[in-house]
């Protein structure tokens, strides 16, 4: 696949387009099943101003996203952080879910069990392998999910009530990586209603019923509702990547 996502944002007098590869490899490979790049321009004539690695801004504006959902969802006492699966995008929650949040525990389970040794033997603070996605999710007070899976991998009855999600992967709408009765018995909010009803097969497949916008409940429009189980659905959008490319050149900008 080939995508791009073009975005303007007035509020940062920014445009960009972000070009992205993605290729569902049989067999694992050195090379990432995503590939990207952020193509920014001067907003008043178009210049071509920038070319940045997307790859590192969609992992970090990502994660970054799953971390705002997580703050206002997760449950108040919320201990045990779990990751499903153990690519980029595991590295990436990993890093700004130990920056901003204390967990007494960080589990990681991955369907080859020595890509999830690996990471945990590459960050910086104790995590736990565990031998099945039931044994890594039981318990778990936040789960975020970034696999390639298109399946389920993660069933409503192992999950604790009140538990927050982030799922990540299932970017397609015959994908899946959250069973029915988890979505059907879950609050469910998304990045964007469109994509989420166009894209993403956890929310087509179950008919589960979005109850806001992550924007709405930061807008204070719709409650958070954290003391309930919740879902955030990502997707991605393509403003995420605008607002992050003119931060990083912005800073880069600075320094220079």
């Amino acid at each position: 696949y080939l995508g791009v996502m073009p975005a303007y944002s007035a509020a940062d007098d920014a445009l960009t387009t972000k070009l992205v590869t993605f290729y569902e490899h049989l067999k694992d490979s050195s090379v990432p099943s995503h590939q990207a790049t952020v193509l920014l321009f001067e907003p008043s004539n178009g210049t071509l101003k920038a070319v940045l690695d997307g790859s590192v801004i969609t992992a970090k504006r990502t994660a970054a996203v799953s971390a705002i959902a997580t703050k206002l969802l997760m449950p108040a006492s919320a201990e045990v952080l779990c990751i499903l699966g153990a690519g980029v995008q595991a590295y990436s929650h990993y890093d700004i879910f130990t920056e901003l949040f204390t967990f007494k525990e960080v589990r990681i389970w991955n369907r080859t069990k020595e890509k999830a040794v690996k990471f945990a033997g590459s960050v910086g603070g104790p995590v736990r392998v565990c031998s099945s996605a039931q044994e890594a999710v039981t318990g778990a007070d936040v789960i975020v999910t970034v696999t390639m899976a298109t399946a389920p991998i993660l069933f409503g009855d192992w999950v604790k009530p009140g538990a927050h999600i982030n799922a990540v992967g299932a970017s397609r709408p015959d994908w899946r990586e959250l069973d029915d009765e988890l979505m059907k018995n879950c609050v469910l909010f998304v990045d964007s209603r469109d994509a989420a009803l166009t894209e993403s097969g956890d929310v087509i497949l179950s008919g589960a019923e979005i109850f806001a916008e992550l924007g709405e409940v930061l807008k204070g429009t719709k409650p958070a509702l954290p003391e309930k189980t919740t879902v955030f659905k990502s997707l991605g959008m393509a403003v995420e990547d605008t607002v992050a490319a003119k931060f990083v050149y912005d800073a880069w900008s600075a320094g220079n």
